[in-house]
């Protein structure tokens, strides 16, 4: 294994969770999230060598990732219909209200359009409006207005 397949590799290993994060918004069950996750990867293996480092790793594999998500969704014309919380999501919320909560918010956001289920994937990640704007290619205006939209059509969306 040559120097830059090492890199790539311990690279990876910290961008793992975010990864796994973004492609469980645009999936529904474990084999397309593997699936989606492999394609992620591989597209960052093919820009790591380009990779210059002017934006944060962080904002380069989120921007990555959405976009390889949502040509997918593209690509397959169709959307989950739902979104399980796995084993590994039931090892990372340990209590049972919080994680009925969870389950509830995704299944909420799983309703939502392509571009809305990304601005509001990075915002739960707590990524300021202007790494947002960065990542998703939009103003940093337009970020805060799609996001307070966004919140008010989950706040409805759970009330009813």
């Amino acid at each position: 294994m040559n120097e830059q397949e090492q890199m790539f590799l311990s690279f990876l290993e910290d961008y793992k969770q975010t990864i796994y994060k973004v492609c469980f918004m645009y999936a529904s069950d474990d084999d397309t999230i593997n699936d989606l996750y492999q394609e992620v990867t591989l597209n960052l293996w093919r820009g790591f060598s380009k990779f210059r480092g002017d934006s944060n790793p962080a904002t380069w594999v989120y921007r990555i990732a959405v976009n390889t998500c949502l040509s997918w969704l593209r690509s397959s014309n169709k959307g989950p219909q739902t979104v399980a919380l796995t084993l590994s999501m039931n090892n990372i919320v340990v209590d049972e209200q919080e994680r009925e909560n969870l389950h509830e918010l995704y299944a909420l956001i799983n309703r939502l359009g392509k571009l809305e289920r990304a601005l509001i994937l990075l915002w739960l990640e707590e990524k300021s409006y202007e790494e947002i704007a960065e990542i998703l290619e939009l103003s940093v205006i337009n970020v805060g207005v799609r996001i307070n939209r966004i919140k008010a059509k989950l706040r409805k969306m759970s009330n009813n």
